[in-house]
């Protein structure tokens, strides 16, 4: 059964000593405690996305500064994921600024990219937009481990941040994906104007996932000018602790991902978040089109904490 929205709450508000010893406790039963796992996400095609998310630099909606850029060739990505391995990284994610996959060429230059990705041993996964059934049966067949595709936040704020793609669209691309037998990726975004209620809700919408998902990147907002989001107030740290820390409790089994915002966030504050139970980064220059730490900086980061990067 789901925990509800009032114990997903009582979980949330525990006084912080508390509520970081259960994320930790729970943590170490699952998971190596001292163990994080790299992950390079890349670009593939950016830009001219007919989606009007607020929070986007891709979107076409949103006069921004980005140059978009069509789909890239298949080695392009290969020398890209090549080079992740080489750093340390174990998960290889390729981005596509699609509204939904089409059949045809394009689609097949990205499963030939999953497929040699794949053949790298790499964990491959890819974020494309809604998808068909038989288009998720296609990923699967080429070798893809997971597909991302968030909620981003609660069904109620959903409809203030974007437009053009429903929630109910979300979690049918969802179920196609479990269906096909792929891990589920999803997750959502924190600090786009949303209540604390939200919050609350959009944990509440994971936990009615079936089956869970198996990794759940937890995104700080990075405000793009130009987005209507850009002047949109940063999320407090201890609040974004303390979804972590939740995170983690709801979904004992689940990679729990610190990922967009980390720029911008203190050493001591993702330790923090490591202590509550993420144990996953994005590294690399860029995460699709914004900053990013470099690998260097996260492995002399990792070493300082004592801390090391998960093997596959």
């Amino acid at each position: 059964m789901a925990p509800t929205l009032t114990s997903i709450a009582e979980i949330y508000y525990r006084p912080l000593p508390d509520l970081l010893f259960e994320a930790q406790r729970v943590h170490r039963g699952h998971h190596d405690p001292l163990a994080v796992q790299l992950c390079t996400l890349s670009s593939i095609k950016t830009g001219l996305c007919p989606e009007d998310c607020g929070y986007c630099s891709q979107s076409v909606h949103h006069k921004t500064e980005l140059s978009p850029q069509p789909l890239t060739d298949v080695e392009t990505v290969m020398a890209e994921a090549r080079a992740a391995k080489a750093s340390g990284s174990t998960r290889f994610c390729m981005g596509a600024a699609w509204r939904e996959v089409k059949d045809g060429p394009l689609f097949d230059r990205v499963l030939d990219m999953v497929r040699q990705v794949a053949a790298l041993d790499l964990e491959v996964c890819c974020t494309l937009g809604m998808l068909q059934p038989h288009q998720a049966a296609q990923l699967k067949a080429a070798g893809l481990t997971a597909y991302n595709h968030n909620l981003d936040t609660s069904p109620n704020y959903y409809p203030e941040v974007i437009t053009t793609r429903t929630y109910q669209d979300r979690l049918d691309t969802i179920k196609a994906v479990s269906s096909a037998g792929i891990s589920v990726c999803c997750g959502g975004i924190v600090g786009m104007g949303e209540s604390m209620q939200d919050r609350l809700e959009f944990l509440e919408a994971l936990t009615k996932l079936d089956p869970a998902p198996e990794s759940i990147p937890i995104n700080s907002l990075v405000p793009v000018p130009g987005t209507p989001l850009e002047n949109a107030t940063p999320i407090d740290s201890i609040a974004l602790v303390r979804m972590i820390a939740t995170t983690r409790i709801l979904f004992p089994k689940a990679m729990v991902r610190l990922s967009a915002g980390r720029l911008e966030m203190s050493e001591e504050l993702q330790a923090l978040c490591f202590l509550a139970g993420a144990n996953s980064v994005f590294t690399g220059p860029k995460l699709l089109t914004t900053s990013n730490p470099e690998h260097d900086h996260d492995f002399e980061m990792l070493e300082r904490f004592g801390m090391v990067a998960r093997e596959r």
